[in-house]
């Protein structure tokens, strides 16, 4: 195949960075090129549009290829459930695996997806630009692996290396991969050093050793690029923030500060990407220790196991710190598995979330009730309107969907002044023409299954709006999430750091589509 394959000595080195900004290198030289990772360990996900669910990064790297997402990019992907398991989706719907997963699933079911994938990419497409996961010089797994050395043998491919220069010990982390990679050692065409900060030329020395020591060429150096943000596949990739020691003595602070809470079963942690468009906004996890009182608002976000995670709120002291600081004034909002958690009770009675509770005591922020009953998942892309009486004008929202469970709203009356709960509590959306999510009229405690629902800029400005005022903040302008922009300034920035022309020499390319390189 016409094509390049990025692995990386260790995980978070930078394979997802790369792979997207040289699928947006390779289409704005007219090609028509497809991302591709055959396994995706990931709780970050998304729909395509017919309904099908891969991993978020290779959707990104779609969108850099300026293609639809589709579940041949992703043909197997693998979702932490329970402590001993994982949800497996096979060319983008769950498959029932057997318990040997690696000796049964892998070598069968599993390479027969990959192939076919790479088949239908090749009849297809211009070249292939593959991510692998992880090390390929993880050797226990060489035998069952089917994301690295035996996809770049499979689709007959070079392969670049790259380290992360950040975390320290990039040169050893390259000359060891190498070694232990025997005869597929052969297969690594060039070495790209990522996450350089300081003056480059202070690198030049190592990068001229590498090459004597590896015999393989490096394709160039590529700086630390806090400013560019692409969809990664967990949360290594969010630039978390941090609380200050301290603040202004007058107690007023001109930033908001969002905290999402740290789940054991996190998943589409990329919900909070969207922030990053905030110049006055910070994102800092949450977990037990955290001074809840410091926080503008806390955020639950999507999880594997809704119950599980609840289950460990309760016990680590975090759900009662939440509703107090819920109580006290604060913002609570729950995205998917978070706004399951802040109903009154989730029940499980086939013990389908998880392993031993059939039913758990959730939040009680908002008056709806969660049950794992059906079997099916839901996954769609949704689009629709903002309904709530508070927004103060009519606008759109889009997004997707991906949960087990089903969630109904409560509506008694409640204690406080006899007030119904369909007075207090309104729905978010209409979504698809069906109402979504629930929050008070003041917007203390709202939640939705809509993933990106941030990522709607006139929504996101409204909610940050409403903390800005309780905080005696100026309000702010909608600020548009542009993700082509980050593509192209990603594109521009590897053109001019790496060997480029070398690079599509290596896939087969010519500088421009109209010849192929020799």
């Amino acid at each position: 195949m016409r094509g390049v394959m990025i692995q990386g000595t260790s995980s978070d080195a930078g394979k997802s960075f790369l792979a997207t900004g040289l699928c947006r290198v390779f289409s704005d030289r007219g090609y028509r090129v497809c991302p591709f990772k055959s396994q995706n360990m990931s709780n970050n996900s998304c729909v395509t549009r017919d309904g099908l669910e891969i991993g978020r990064a290779q959707a990104a790297q779609a969108e850099a290829a300026r293609l639809e997402p589709e579940a041949f990019m992703n043909p197997i992907l693998l979702k932490p459930r329970k402590d001993t398991s994982s949800e497996i989706v096979l060319m983008g719907k769950v498959f029932d695996a057997p318990a040997d997963y690696y000796r049964s699933f892998t070598m069968n079911e599993g390479l027969a997806a990959v192939r076919g994938a790479l088949t239908h990419i090749e009849k297809n497409f211009d070249a292939v630009v593959i991510e692998g996961a992880g090390s390929p010089a993880e050797v226990n797994l060489n035998d069952t692996e089917i994301v690295n050395m035996r996809v770049a043998r499979e689709a007959d491919v070079p392969v670049i290396l790259t380290a992360d220069v950040d975390r320290g010990g990039a040169l050893a982390a390259v000359v060891g991969t190498l070694e232990l990679l025997g005869d597929d050692r052969e297969r690594v065409k060039a070495i790209i050093f990522n996450k350089f900060r300081g003056d480059l030329l202070l690198f030049e020395p190592a990068v001229r050793w590498t090459e004597r020591r590896t015999g393989i060429r490096v394709a160039g150096v590529m700086p630390w690029l806090p400013g560019i943000r692409v969809a990664g596949e967990d949360s290594l990739s969010i630039p978390w923030g941090s609380l200050p020691q301290s603040f202004p003595r007058n107690g007023r602070d001109k930033t908001l500060f969002i905290g999402a809470v740290r789940l054991s079963y996190v998943s589409n942690y990329t919900d909070f990407e969207a922030f990053a468009a905030e110049s006055d906004v910070e994102v800092v996890q949450v977990d037990e220790r955290t001074p809840l009182h410091r926080l503008d608002a806390v955020v639950l976000p999507g999880t594997k196991s809704t119950v599980q995670d609840m289950k460990a709120l309760r016990d680590s002291g975090l759900a009662d710190r939440i509703v107090e600081f819920h109580e006290r004034g604060g913002a609570v909002f729950g995205l998917c598995g978070g706004y399951q958690m802040m109903g009154e009770r989730l029940d499980d009675p086939f013990l389908r979330d998880n392993d031993q509770l059939r039913e758990m005591e959730g939040l009680g922020l908002l008056p709806v009730v969660t049950d794992f009953t059906a079997e099916e998942k839901t996954t769609i892309q949704s689009a629709g309107r903002a309904v709530h009486p508070s927004f103060p004008e009519p606008f759109t929202v889009q997004g997707y969907e991906i949960h087990f469970g089903e969630t109904r709203r409560l509506r008694e009356k409640t204690h406080e002044k006899d007030e119904t709960l369909s007075e207090k509590f309104h729905a978010l959306f209409i979504l698809n023409g069906r109402e979504d999510g629930l929050a008070d009229t003041d917007f203390h405690a709202a939640g939705t299954y809509l993933h990106n629902a941030f990522h709607n800029s006139a929504f996101r400005a409204f909610w940050l709006n409403l903390l800005r005022r309780r905080k005696d903040l100026p309000e702010r302008l909608p600020s548009n999430v542009e993700e082509g922009k980050n593509y192209d300034a990603l594109a521009a920035r590897m053109t001019q750091s790496l060997d480029m022309e070398y690079i599509l020499a290596l896939a087969g390319l010519a500088p421009h589509k109209g010849g192929r390189a020799r």
